[in-house]
């Protein structure tokens, strides 16, 4: 029931006179029980009582046991080049500056930065694909460290959305619809599952630097929004400079204790808000006062690296003691999952590589590369792999045609929704497996689509939820992260 239903109902004369008589014998067996046991030791009073956490999960949910507790979304914004980085086309190089031929195109539609070429000529991949792991998986060479991670890996070929421009595209990516105004992913599952830290937020955001020159595409908070749910479920966004979270630190001739007498007072006048209003927002507010009160001490231990050794920082690489880097931010990830944060969001820009994409996708894949792998590895050697669910992926990925000047070094590309890659790993996801297949030109699905929300149905069975039972009402509709329509569940990639 929401605040406002409650507030309402207790307007009632029913109401009233059950609060006030029929139901007070249940407050006397409440006393009964509370006396009975102050007649125990203080010790086995203290060993039943549970922490309460500030955010619980929704009754009944999980639906079932899932296999992951948690989830690390390393977002590629911009759109990473599928055919340079996963999707092996052996082929393509006969066809190099030959005109896309029309029975692959079929007629779809384009951006307007290529339908006015007078051509379309074929780009293949000028990098490298070797083999790699037990499951043979073809891996380009800008990621020779993901590439020893592939028997961990399901590689999923043949993501579809249906958004071309990007700003739908990552709403539609992050909330399951690409009109915004929808709760993301985060919110969806900080909402239904909760948190398991009362120092630190359920669902945490990090948007650090990029070394490429290529446009990065604006961040809009709707990706990590809880739309039309409470406010308290929108993602924390953690800064890349300087303090993680502004005001972090009280303000000089202001004492913890003076804080803490503040926050009492505070929340007093909000609660009798609460009782008179009802406003769900009034609620927010006194929870977020209170978990930016604990992230104070909360947030400085996270960040603070000195402890971890040597050999875990250089699994993430020479940027992993870099704050602000994609390498800090995947240990970052791995220290929040351990602490018990439910979503950890990692976006990462400058993936938009419509000229010069040789050069930057190359520095693109030196910040992640290492970093991703090394989460892998990381997570797995402290057993909290088969509990976290890891994800990377973009909005889209990119045509296989050129846009503009194409030479033998040098190439660019456009968007294109048809199909991209995205992978996961960890829990609940069977490694070294593949989902789909693309045409010869990496162009079309020619085996097995897999629509975005395909995707998040999947993710959200790993954490033990029934993407079908899973909604909330809202203008007439059950809706939900996967939409109205319905999608399936990736099992060929469950382990």
């Amino acid at each position: 029931m929401t605040p406002f239903a409650a507030h309402a109902l207790n307007l009632t004369r029913r109401q009233f006179l059950g609060d006030t008589g029929l139901r007070l014998g249940n407050v006397g067996l409440a006393m009964l029980a509370g006396a009975a046991g102050l007649n125990r030791p203080a010790t086995a009073r203290a060993a039943d009582a549970a922490p309460l956490r500030m955010q619980p999960a929704l009754p009944g949910l999980p639906h079932f046991p899932g296999k992951a507790k948690s989830i690390i979304y390393l977002h590629m914004n911009g759109g990473p080049a599928q055919m340079d980085l996963w999707d092996y086309k052996p082929k393509l190089g006969e066809q190099f500056d030959k005109d896309l031929p029309d029975s692959v195109r079929k007629g779809q539609r384009i951006t307007t930065m290529t339908s006015g070429q007078k051509r379309l000529p074929v780009a293949p991949s000028m990098f490298k694909f070797t083999q790699h792991g037990e499951c043979g998986r073809f891996v380009s060479e800008l990621l020779p460290h993901t590439a020893k991670q592939v028997d961990k890996i399901a590689l999923v070929k043949t993501v579809h959305t249906n958004a071309i421009n990007h700003d739908p595209a990552c709403t539609f990516v992050m909330t399951g619809n690409e009109v915004p105004g929808k709760p993301s992913l985060g919110s969806w599952l900080s909402y239904g599952l909760g948190c398991e830290s009362n120092d630190l937020p359920a669902f945490v955001v990090l948007t650090p630097r990029w070394k490429s020159n290529a446009a990065a595409q604006a961040l809009f908070s709707r990706m990590w929004s809880s739309g039309f749910l409470p406010t308290k479920y929108t993602g924390v966004s953690l800064r890349s400079v300087g303090d993680p979270v502004l005001y972090i630190q009280n303000p000089p001739g202001v004492s913890a204790a003076n804080r803490r007498a503040m926050l009492d007072a505070l929340g007093e006048l909000n609660g009798l808000a609460v009782d008179r209003f009802g406003d769900p927002e009034t609620q927010t507010r006194i929870a977020q006062y209170e978990m930016a009160y604990r992230m104070q001490s909360s947030v400085p231990s996270l960040v603070d690296l000195a402890g971890e050794t040597q050999a875990t920082l250089d699994l993430y690489g020479p940027d992993a003691t870099r704050p602000g880097t994609f390498a800090a931010s995947c240990l970052l990830a791995r220290r929040m999952v351990e602490r018990g944060v439910r979503v950890v969001q990692i976006l990462h820009r400058g993936w938009d590589q419509h000229n010069n994409l040789p050069g930057e996708l190359r520095l693109q894949c030196e910040d992640t590369d290492q970093p991703a792998a090394g989460l892998l590895a990381d997570l797995e050697a402290r057993g909290l792999l088969d509990s976290t669910l890891v994800v990377w992926g973009g909005e889209f990925g990119r045509t296989v045609y050129s846009q503009g000047t194409l030479t033998q070094t040098n190439y660019g590309r456009d968007h294109h929704p048809r199909n991209f890659c995205m992978w996961l790993a960890g829990g609940g996801i069977k490694g070294g497996t593949m989902f789909g297949e693309t045409d010869d030109f990496s162009y079309n699905v020619a085996q097995d689509p897999c629509h975005i929300n395909d995707l998040n149905a999947t993710m959200l069975h790993c954490l033990g939820i029934d993407h079908e039972r899973f909604s909330v009402k809202f203008q007439g509709l059950d809706q939900r992260l996967t939409g109205v329509e319905p999608q399936r569940v990736l099992k060929e990639i469950l382990a």
